[in-house]
C-alpha cells in the first residue's frame, strides 16, 4: 500500500501486480526443489513463491486502497487459474507477461473477458508476435504490445533494440506499441516515446538494498519522479511538427535579428545602391530583414534618412 501510494505521488497512472496459482504452475519437481539464495522466503521453491503471493482478502484491500488514491491497480495473470482468480475481483486490464506470447490458449482466455490487455514481447521472434496478434484480434480489439528484453536488467544497450517499437506501429497500425523497460536508469524510455512507444513499464521499488533480484534494477521513488517528468516534457515538446515563429523567441531575438539600415545619411531621391544600406541589430521589432535587400537596391528613396535609420518598404519607389 505504501508503493501504491508513493508511485500515486511520483506520477504513475497505474501499478501492477502478479499472479500466479504456484500449485498448477510449477510441476511438482520444480515447487518442492530445494531454495537456498539470499532472496529466498522460504526453504523450497514452492515455499518461496507462496509467500509472495496475495490472497482474495489481501487483493480485495489493495484493489479498494487503489479507489481511494485514484490509480489503476491490475496484474499480470500468469496462468488460467489466475486469470479466473483475477477476473473474479473485477480487474479493469490485464498483463501479459513475454514468458506467455507463446500461451495462446492464456491468451484467448484472457481475451474473452473483454478487457484491455497489455502483452509483453521479450525473447520471442516477430512470428511469436503475429501469431498473438492473430490469437488475440478476432477476440479483443483493445490490446497493447510492449517492446521488451527480457533480461533483469539489461546491460548491453545494444539489446534494447528500441527501433522494433518502429517495426510494431507498421506491422500492427492497429495496436498500441509501449515498453516494458529493464534498463537500470531512465533514458530508454524517453528515447522509446519519441520512437512512438505510449505505455512505460518499470520495476519500482522504495529501496533497492530490499531482498529479491529485482531490487537493484528498480526505480527509487526519485527516479520514479524524474521518468514520469521526462515522459510529459518529451510528450509536450515534440509538439505538432508545424514550424513557425513563438511568442518566447521575439525578445531574444529583437536583440540578435539584423536590419537594413542606412550606411550613412542619405538625402532623398538618392537611387540607393547596395553600399548605401549595412546590416545591424536595432533593438526594434521592427525594419527590414536582410533577405529583403534586393527590394530596395535599385530603387529612389522617398525621404531623407539618417545614418543607422530603418528602411521600410515605403520608403523607396
Amino acid at each position: 500500500m505504501e508503493m501504491m501510494k508513493v508511485a500515486k505521488e511520483c506520477g504513475a497512472d497505474a501499478v501492477k501486480l502478479q499472479k500466479r496459482n504456484n500449485k498448477t504452475f510449477f510441476t511438482r519437481a520444480m515447487y518442492d526443489s530445494p531454495y537456498c539464495s539470499e532472496n529466498s522466503y522460504g526453504s523450497t521453491y514452492g515455499e518461496h513463491r507462496e509467500a509472495l503471493e496475495f490472497d482474495v482478502d489481501q487483493y480485495s484491500k489493495l484493489i479498494e486502497y487503489a479507489k481511494e488514491l485514484g490509480i489503476v491497480l491490475f496484474a499480470t495473470a500468469f496462468d488460467l487459474e489466475s486469470a479466473d482468480f483475477l477476473e473474479s475481483l473485477h480487474m479493469p486490464l490485464y498483463k501479459i507477461a513475454s514468458s506467455d506470447i507463446v500461451n495462446t490458449p492464456l491468451l484467448k482466455k484472457v481475451a474473452s473477458y473483454g478487457k484491455p490487455m497489455i502483452v509483453s514481447t521479450g525473447g520471442v521472434s516477430i512470428e511469436d508476435v503475429r501469431r498473438a496478434y492473430e490469437t488475440i484480434r478476432p477476440i479483443n480489439e483493445n490490446f497493447c504490445f510492449l517492446q521488451c528484453t527480457a533480461a533483469y536488467p539489461v546491460q548491453d544497450y545494444k539489446d534494447f533494440n528500441l527501433r522494433v517499437i518502429d517495426t510494431y506501429r507498421r506491422e500492427f497500425p492497429d495496436v498500441v506499441i509501449g515498453l516494458s523497460d529493464h534498463e537500470s536508469g531512465i533514458s530508454m524510455a524517453t528515447a522509446a516515446y519519441v520512437l512512438g512507444a505510449r505505455v512505460v513499464e518499470k520495476h519500482f521499488t522504495l529501496n533497492r538494498s530490499w531482498k529479491g533480484t529485482d531490487q537493484s534494477f528498480s526505480l527509487a521513488p526519485g527516479g520514479l519522479r524524474r521518468l514520469v517528468r521526462d515522459l510529459r516534457r518529451v510528450h509536450l515538446a515534440l509538439g505538432d511538427g508545424v514550424k513557425r515563429p513563438y511568442d518566447v523567441e521575439r525578445a531574444p531575438l529583437t536583440k540578435m535579428v539584423k536590419k537594413l539600415v542606412a550606411a550613412r545619411d542619405l538625402s532623398a531621391g538618392t537611387r540607393i545602391r547596395e553600399t548605401d544600406v549595412i546590416f545591424r541589430v536595432t533593438g526594434r521589432a521592427d525594419g527590414m530583414l536582410p533577405y529583403q535587400l534586393d527590394e530596395i537596391v535599385g530603387k529612389t528613396l522617398t525621404r531623407d534618412m539618417a545614418e543607422e535609420e530603418c528602411f521600410s518598404p515605403s520608403d523607396v519607389k
